[in-house]
């Protein structure tokens, strides 16, 4: 099969070969890929122990091509989209992959092509994790750093749905397309006054922040009020502050029933969900270059006939 490989420890050293297809035990799944999300994270989450070469990525949306014994829930022929990642065979950016039968995996609507499928596990998984960890009410604030992106896009929709006031963060250009989404507020991160511009919207603070792109999550902080909340999505290790709680997105929380509900809820267009762009698969690299200059708006996807 064709996969994007990382073909040494090198940190770019990745490319389009021949691999072998994976073999599957008798817990996996082997998929056909159909259509791939792209996101930043796909060229370095690689388990500790790496063969080399070894096909890069998390998520993709396919066809069961192969159940293990052990498999009860699927079948030959289901359509899936899901989140494969840290697995000693590989990952997505192929044309077939194994998965783990406790994978988050999300049955694909009848109505949502494999494009659509793909550009929703990680995202919707990643917000709806950080979303258990803000305790907000109706009528409370959040700032969303790095608003416009998969991440951001989904967020900006999840707050408006519970009842939460929202200001974002992204380029100029994104700006209306961040209030298009629910955004109450959008300011410039390149602007210095943007922490102002906040605390003129919200004078005692926002509620709680959710800093996504790397890097913010000080500055985020600096918008929150006294004993308010910041998550940081990309990692950042942030000093709290005036009581102010810091924490990263709760990986073990468990959001896999909202998850599936989501696909259900977009399917049923109920939420919007953004891509923009959809590369063939042959053109791989360039869409992991695109995502890494962390400006895409929405969700970038690959597609394979």
């Amino acid at each position: 099969m064709r996969a994007f490989v990382k073909r040494s420890a090198a940190p770019d050293d990745i490319a389009l070969e021949e691999v072998n297809v994976p073999l599957i035990k008798d817990d996996e799944l082997l998929v056909r890929v159909k259509a791939i999300g792209v996101g930043i994270h796909d060229s370095y989450f690689l388990p500790n122990e790496i063969e080399y070469p070894y096909p890069i990525g998390v998520e993709a949306a396919g066809i069961v091509e192969e159940t293990g014994s052990r498999v009860t829930r699927y079948k030959k022929g289901d359509r899936i989209a899901f989140v494969s990642m840290m697995q000693p065979k590989g990952g997505t950016w192929a044309e077939f992959a194994a998965v783990q039968q406790d994978s988050l995996i999300l049955p694909i609507p009848d109505t949502m092509d494999f494009a659509e499928a793909a550009a929703i596990p990680v995202a919707g998984n990643t917000v709806l994790r950080a979303f258990t960890a803000l305790h907000l009410k109706e009528g409370d604030s959040v700032f969303i750093a790095g608003a416009s992106g998969a991440i951001g896009t989904f967020a900006i929709q999840f707050a408006k749905a519970r009842g939460w006031k929202v200001a974002g963060s992204a380029s100029p250009k994104n700006h209306e397309y961040m209030e298009s989404l629910g955004a109450d507020k959008a300011v410039d991160y390149r602007d210095p006054n943007w922490m102002r511009e906040v605390r003129e919207w919200m004078p005692n603070g926002v509620d709680a922040a959710i800093a996504i792109q790397p890097g913010t999550g000080t500055e985020s902080m600096h918008v929150v009020k006294d004993a308010g909340t910041v998550i940081t999505i990309s990692g950042d290790r942030i000093v709290p502050e005036r009581g102010i709680t810091a924490a990263f997105v709760p990986h073990k929380a468990d959001v896999r029933n909202e998850v599936q509900q989501l696909i259900q809820e977009i399917a049923a267009g109920t939420y919007q969900l953004v891509i923009e762009q959809t590369y063939p698969f042959e053109q791989g690299l360039e869409a992991l270059q695109k995502t890494q200059t962390r400006h895409a708006r929405g969700k970038l996807v690959l597609t394979l006939d």
